[in-house]
C-alpha cells in the first residue's frame, strides 16, 4: 500500500501556493545562524550532526569552536579522538562526535578529501542516514533531496492531520511522500532549510505560533481543531531509578581516572570510578563500594565521606550518583596507562568528561 492510499497527499496547487508562502515568509525571518554564512559540505555536514537531539541556540556556540578546531575534512580525520571529544563536551550524545572523526577518515582514504556528492557514498559513511544525507546535498550543493526530521515531522503531520504516531512505519512512508512531494525543482536548500525554520520558530511542539504561521489557512489541524493533538504521541514509560556512586580516589595529590570502554556509556570519555550500586545499610554499602572498586580498578580502597549527591536521567534512568572520597590502601592498577591515569587537578581540563565527570572535578 503507497502513502497515497493511506492519506491522500495535497494537490499541486496546494503544494504551489505553500511553496510561494514558505519563501516569502522565510525571505523575511531566516535567522543568522554560523552554518547559514557557508555552503560547504563539510560546515553543513558538522551543523546538522551537531544539531541532532540538541537545541540551535545550545549548537552555535559549539559550532564555532569546532570549525575553528578542526576547518576541514583532513583536520577533523587527523585530529585526535580526545580532542574532538573535549570539544564536544557537554553536548551529549558523544557517539555522534567518534562516528563523525570516522566518517572524516573514511572521506580522506576514499574520497581524497572532498566531501561525496553521490548519495549512496554521502549514506555509506558512519553516522549519516537518509535525513542527514538529504539535508547536507540538497543545502550545500541543492541535490533534489527531501528531509525529515524533528520539525519537519510535526510541520507535515499538523498540515495532514495526520493521526498515526510519526515513527510508525505507514506514518513515516507518508511523511516522507509528502517531504518529496513539496520540493520545488531549484533552490531546494533554502526550501529545506525553511521547512526546519518553520517548524522550529512557528508549528512548535507546545506553543505552535498559529496566528504568525504563513500557511495557517493551509493546515488541516488547525482547521479540525486538533493542533494541540497532533502529532500523536505514545505514552512515556517513567524514569527507571537508579542509584550509582562515583568515586575520587586520591594519592599524592592525583586523582584517578579511567577512560570508558567502547559500546558503553559515554565511549571513549574518561570518568572517575563509577558503578552501580544497590546496598542502602552503610556496612553494606560500604563493602560494596570496596567490591566494586576492587573488580573495576584492581585497587582496594578505603571510602571516605560523601561529598555531595547529583540527579541525572540517563537514557531511561533517573540517576541518583552520589560522591564519595576515597584513598588506596593495597593492590595495582588492573589496567593500562591508556584506560586509568592518575592527574593532577590541573590536568584535568584536558581529558573529555560527561556533564556530571566534569562537575564532580570541581570538588578535587
Amino acid at each position: 500500500m503507497t502513502a497515497s492510499n493511506l492519506l491522500p497527499l495535497p494537490d499541486a496547487a496546494w503544494r504551489r501556493r505553500f511553496r510561494e508562502r514558505l519563501r516569502r515568509w522565510y525571505a523575511r525571518h531566516a535567522r543568522d545562524l554560523p552554518w547559514r554564512r557557508s555552503r560547504d559540505p563539510y560546515r553543513v555536514w558538522v551543523s546538522e550532526i551537531m544539531l541532532q537531539q540538541t537545541q540551535v541556540a545550545t549548537v552555535q556556540g559549539y559550532f564555532e569552536r569546532f570549525i575553528a578546531a578542526f576547518p576541514n575534512v583532513t583536520a577533523l580525520a587527523e585530529a585526535d579522538e580526545e580532542a574532538v571529544l573535549r570539544l564536544w563536551e557537554g553536548l551529549g550524545y558523544y557517539r555522534r562526535a567518534r562516528q563523525m572523526r570516522e566518517a572524516a577518515r573514511a572521506i580522506v582514504l576514499d574520497h581524497a578529501g572532498r566531501f561525496p556528492t553521490d548519495r549512496d557514498a554521502v549514506r555509506a559513511l558512519p553516522g549519516i542516514g537518509r535525513y542527514t544525507a538529504g539535508a547536507i546535498l540538497s543545502i550545500a550543493l541543492d541535490a533534489r533531496e527531501p528531509i525529515l526530521e524533528a520539525n519537519t515531522i510535526r510541520l507535515f503531520c499538523r498540515l495532514l492531520a495526520l493521526p498515526l504516531e510519526p515513527q510508525s512505519k505507514p506514518a513515516q512512508e507518508i511523511l516522507w511522500a509528502m517531504a518529496e512531494s513539496v520540493l520545488p525543482r531549484n533552490n531546494v536548500g533554502t526550501f529545506n532549510q525553511a521547512l526546519m525554520e518553520l517548524g522550529s520558530e512557528v508549528c512548535r511542539n507546545r506553543t505552535p505560533r498559529c496566528d504568525e504561521c504563513p500557511v495557517a489557512a493551509m493546515c488541516s489541524a488547525r482547521a479540525e481543531s486538533l493542533v494541540d493533538q497532533i502529532p500523536a504521541t505514545k505514552p512515556k514509560a517513567p524514569p527507571e531509578p537508579r542509584h550509582e556512586v562515583a568515586l575520587l580516589i586520591r594519592r599524592r595529590g592525583r586523582v584517578l581516572l579511567l577512560r570508558q570502554p567502547d559500546g558503553g556509556r559515554w565511549a571513549g570519555l574518561w570518568d572517575f570510578p563509577r558503578f552501580q550500586v544497590h546496598a542502602e545499610h552503610p556496612d553494606n554499602l560500604r563493602r560494596e563500594l570496596i567490591e566494586n572498586t576492587r573488580r573495576q580498578t584492581g585497587l582496594r580502597i578505603e571510602p571516605g565521606e560523601r561529598l555531595t549527591t547529583m540527579t541525572h536521567g540517563v537514557t531511561r534512568y533517573r540517576i541518583t550518583l552520589d560522591c564519595y572520597e576515597a584513598k588506596p590502601v593495597s593492590g595495582r592498577l588492573a589496567n593500562g596507562a591508556t584506560t586509568a591515569k592518575w592527574l593532577r587537578r590541573a590536568e584535568l581540563d584536558a581529558y573529555p568528561l560527561s556533564t556530571t565527570g566534569r562537575k564532580l572535578c570541581r570538588l578535587v
